[in-house]
């Protein structure tokens, strides 16, 4: 594993950006690191949906909006001083995705387990994560993301931001 090989998970929400924050405050003002951002896509859910034609219009502004958050979050990783060819963004497509172009895809086994994947294959020697803060019940009867990677990392270290 590279140490210098950051690997952050990404879902666009209030706490990814806090531990985007951490990784660039952590990481800008040295030289040699490589930060990458990687969503796991999560579909919106078809059943909310009254046809497939809603559903992919859905799905094709879903991932305009969480390219947008992540072309913000790669700004916020230059702004603490990372150089711009040191920060890469991947948008991990789901295998069942309609609007999927890309040869390789996720398995949608789960997003923890596509981010341990992505690690590995890269040679990431850091994962950072944001914490949702789901409740102890929450987390009990559906896990947790950061909670899943913290469990099965091997090989690595994992920073979790709250």
């Amino acid at each position: 594993m590279d140490w210098n090989k950051v690997l952050v998970a990404f879902d666009a929400s209030e706490n990814s950006f806090r531990a985007v924050e951490y990784a660039g405050e952590m990481t800008g003002r040295s030289k040699g690191f490589y930060l990458e951002l990687v969503y796991v896509e999560r579909l919106p859910d078809r059943d909310m949906y009254p046809d497939d034609a809603a559903w992919k219009a859905r799905c094709r502004e879903h991932e305009a909006e969480v390219r947008a958050a992540l072309a913000r979050a790669r700004g916020v990783l230059t702004a603490r001083g990372l150089d711009a060819g040191s920060v890469g963004e991947r948008y991990e497509v789901s295998c069942r995705s309609p609007l999927r172009q890309e040869q390789s895809c996720s398995l949608g086994t789960s997003i923890a387990h596509e981010i341990l994947r992505i690690q590995q294959e890269g040679g990431f020697g850091t994962v950072v994560i944001g914490r949702r803060g789901v409740s102890k019940a929450e987390e009990f009867l559906f896990g947790s993301v950061s909670n899943k990677i913290i469990h099965a990392a091997k090989g690595c270290t994992v920073w979790v931001v709250s």
